[in-house]
């Protein structure tokens, strides 16, 4: 029956190309969590923004800032506070104190950005965009000086080996070994993301957060003061901005590159509208987008045999390194218009006189 079905013309191609994927999704799992593992965290923080009104196009630059900031300062802290490895991830203090520091710089570009936004009320896309050009400029300039001495960093989070118990399990043990064989930014990534679904949508502080999106102004009728929500609901996701830009240069590689966020704050974005703006459905958008990049390496590395191999060998390699943009930008032209936002998204709010 297979034979059959791969003999169709075209048809046979997609039926060929399904087999395919399902054949290699345990070996490609694990790299497509990785890859979706920073985008997700931009999601998030687009998701944590402007369900509180604030329209949040810097996380691109707010993710770069973070990177240098977690690498340069386990460049600086490596000496003085040694690089031994600890028994958890492999996370020594160096590396601890450096994730802390790469978090607050997100939250300080975060606190900039609602400063921008909510006090001065600007154009929340013009600081956005201001946030990214700063943050490209500043790190690549700082990162050409810094290559010049060819610094060494403190190292990377360690993936953490579930027990064979559970990887070996029949049928189930490809999900487990996905789930777990992560560094602690990954796994925590999992947790972050039930933990905020469970938190927008079952708490006060979630129903606050809506309400001052949808309605700034009946909710502060009711009591919320909507400047302050706003505020700190920027530089939380400041801080899971801050995540997704430790992860690039602190667990993903132990580098730091320019311009290494390669638009993955964009993707997020895209991936918060095709999550219609809720936490496990950014995140599934996110693990959609990232797939593109496991089935990319693996067509690369063991393409398929017959005549669907013939014609995904014969395509550029470069067509590949396009494939995750390419698919954001389709999927996004298919939802845009039906994805329906805050309604008081990207709408500066002030306060009316007291009479």
């Amino acid at each position: 029956m297979d034979q059959f079905l791969y003999s169709l013309p075209l048809i046979g191609l997609v039926f060929e190309f399904v087999g395919y994927l399902i054949a290699i999704l345990p070996d490609i799992s694990p790299i497509i969590l990785r890859a979706a593992t920073p985008i997700a965290f931009a999601a998030l923080c687009g998701v944590m923004c402007e369900r509180s009104g604030v329209v949040n196009i810097g996380i691109e630059g707010t993710m770069l800032v973070a990177a240098f900031v977690g690498w340069v300062a386990g460049v600086y802290l490596a000496p003085v506070l040694g690089t031994e490895a600890g028994p958890v991830f492999g996370a020594s203090t160096t590396l601890v104190v450096a994730l802390l520091l790469a978090l607050l710089a997100g939250v300080l570009v975060s606190l900039v950005h609602a400063w921008l936004s909510i006090s001065v009320r600007a154009d929340q896309i013009i600081s956005g965009t201001i946030i990214n050009i700063a943050a490209f400029g500043i790190t690549g300039y700082l990162i050409s000086l810094l290559s010049q001495t060819a610094p060494i960093g403190a190292g990377q989070f360690k993936q953490w080996t579930p027990p064979a118990e559970l990887t070996d399990l029949p049928l189930v043990g490809w999900i487990f070994e996905t789930l777990f064989n992560q560094g602690p930014l990954t796994i925590g990534l999992l947790v972050i993301v039930v933990l905020f679904q469970i938190a927008l949508f079952r708490t006060r502080w979630g129903l606050r957060s809506r309400a001052v999106g949808e309605h700034p102004r009946a909710a502060e009728t009711v009591g919320i003061n909507v400047i302050l929500l706003r505020y700190r609901n920027v530089m939380v996701g400041g801080m899971l901005a801050g995540l997704g830009g430790a992860y690039l240069s602190m667990e993903g590689t132990p580098i730091f590159q320019q311009d290494m966020t390669a638009g993955r704050g964009f993707i997020g974005l895209a991936a918060m509208i095709v999550g219609r703006w809720t936490p496990l459905g950014a995140f599934g958008a996110a693990l959609l987008f990232a797939s593109t990049t496991g089935i990319a390496q693996s067509i690369l590395i063991a393409p398929p045999s017959g005549q669907l191999g013939d014609v995904l060998q014969s395509l550029p390699p470069q067509f590949f390194d396009a494939l995750p943009y390419l698919v954001t930008i389709i999927i996004l032209a298919g939802v845009v218009g039906r994805s329906i936002p805050p309604a008081a998204d990207g709408q500066p709010y002030e306060r009316e006189a007291a009479t």
